[in-house]
């Protein structure tokens, strides 16, 4: 497939482009972001997300991956423009050298708590007020490597479209919804009479992760980086429980605590 028309130079359409990548308001209020690499692209269009708009170095001779990918079904209706190779590698924040040869505009789908099925094997994560975009997006990763339904990221907090999100998801973002909330309360909302638990960590929890049944409907809490859950849904919380450590650290990374519960989580459900 040919590029319907092409950008030259750094004009308006192209910064347009550039807030996507680090204007967090203007990228949100355009309801679009960018996404480059073969994982996250074919996964974007496999799981039904829709592609606007599809960047390419029309001067390079395109990857067998990347022809079929634009002569595919799922972009027949994106606009297809090129680019220079070093105003692309400027989009993928790459060096000319290591410019991606395809780059997608992607429609944001609605932050909806609906997008996440529960059923009676529920298990959902909250991540409440992340701080770093790697985090929230490492954490989608391993939630959609040990089989969760769904992640919420509520209150104030790194940007699940951030570019540095998308790539610490390694494309799982496409496969696990991921919605949005502006706190708890729309979550227990949510939940009301579905007879989830919700679960929290804390090195000073009284229950070793161990010792929970991970089986039963659960909706797992992982707490701001800094300061750990909010009062609100440390409040909301049925049971907070801890994970057991040797050594001298009292702690571990939130994203990383929350993969140890999510294996232990699996690691149940499979024995059960």
């Amino acid at each position: 497939m040919r590029a319907h028309h092409r950008v030259a130079s750094r004009n308006a359409r192209f910064q347009q482009w550039q807030t996507l990548l680090t204007n967090r308001q203007k990228r949100q209020r355009a309801g679009r972001f960018l996404v480059q690499g073969v994982r996250p692209l074919t996964l974007a269009a496999e799981q039904g997300w829709r592609i606007e708009e599809l960047l390419v170095d029309d001067d390079r001779r395109l990857s067998r991956w990347a022809e079929d990918f634009l002569d595919a079904a799922h972009t027949a209706d994106a606009d297809v423009i090129a680019l220079p190779a070093d105003m692309l590698a400027e989009l993928g924040e790459k060096d000319q050298e290591a410019a991606p040869e395809l780059l997608a505009v992607v429609a944001m789908p609605p932050d909806d708590l609906i997008r996440i099925q529960i059923t009676d094997t529920f298990l959902g994560v909250a991540f409440d007020r992340p701080a770093q975009p790697g985090n929230l997006g490492t954490l989608i990763r391993s939630a959609d490597a040990f089989g969760a339904d769904g992640v919420v990221v509520t209150g104030h907090a790194a940007d699940v479209y951030d570019p540095r999100t998308v790539r610490a998801s390694t494309g799982s973002l496409f496969g696990l919804p991921t919605v949005r909330t502006q706190s708890h309360r729309e979550v227990l909302e949510w939940l009301s009479e579905t007879g989830v638990t919700v679960v929290g960590t804390d090195e000073d929890g009284d229950t070793d992760i161990e010792d929970y049944d991970f089986c039963a409907p659960t909706l797992f809490v992982v707490g701001n980086e800094a300061v750990g859950m909010s009062t609100g849904w440390r409040e909301a919380c049925d049971r907070v429980l801890s994970i057991p450590m040797r050594g001298t650290a009292s702690s571990l990374n939130a994203a990383n605590a929350a993969t140890v519960v999510l294996y232990e989580a699996a690691r149940q459900r499979r024995q059960k």
